[in-house]
């Protein structure tokens, strides 16, 4: 015996606002600029006014007593809804988060070295993370990892602030600096 596959059917998305026949309340409240005069309107007249200029009928406010409704060209108006979310979407600046990594007995040159990593990176504008890792016994020194991330924050207090002062997570001492603002530098 053969056992019959399932075909996928995929679900049809309902459209964000309701439009013109899908709208199904007895009144509504007619706004914008391509009307006679707002108020409240029976939905067949508002459909029939829609389709003498063209246009549709877009729900805008469904929880409203009586849903607000508005005469557009529904397509354009996707259209510049997608293309604002486009613009502040690439006006929202990311946040780039840079690590460097010690450990409770790093020597001189490694600090200075690294140190000049983090300098780097906070005048490239990404955050550091600054973390000491404590490994088998080392943990009895977290004194030594608190010196330690002090120290790379006095080292690198021209450039960024410190978001977030050294705190022991587990066997990570870790602690967040964040580049002071460009505009206040230039």
């Amino acid at each position: 015996m053969q056992r019959r596959r399932r075909t996928f059917k995929p679900r049809r998305r309902e459209p964000e606002h309701r439009i013109n026949e899908r709208i199904r309340v007895p009144e509504i409240r007619l706004v914008g600029d391509n009307i006679p005069e707002q108020g409240v309107y029976p939905t067949r007249k508002a459909l029939d006014l829609a389709k003498e200029l063209e246009l549709d009928l877009v729900e805008i406010s469904p929880t409203a007593k009586p849903p607000v409704c508005k005469i557009m060209d529904y397509k354009k108006f996707l259209y510049d809804k997608k293309k604002k979310e486009k613009e502040i979407k690439a006006k929202t600046v990311k946040t780039v988060i840079k690590e460097i990594r010690f450990t409770s007995n790093t020597d001189d040159h490694d600090f200075e070295f690294k140190a000049n990593h983090a300098e780097k990176f906070l005048k490239e504008g990404a955050k550091v993370k600054a973390y000491v890792q404590f490994k088998g016994r080392a943990i009895m020194f977290k004194e030594r990892g608190e010196l330690i991330l002090l120290k790379l924050a006095k080292r690198l207090e021209e450039l960024g602030a410190v978001e977030q002062m050294p705190k022991l997570e587990g066997r990570r001492m870790i602690m967040f600096i964040a580049p002071k603002s460009q505009k206040k530098s230039k």
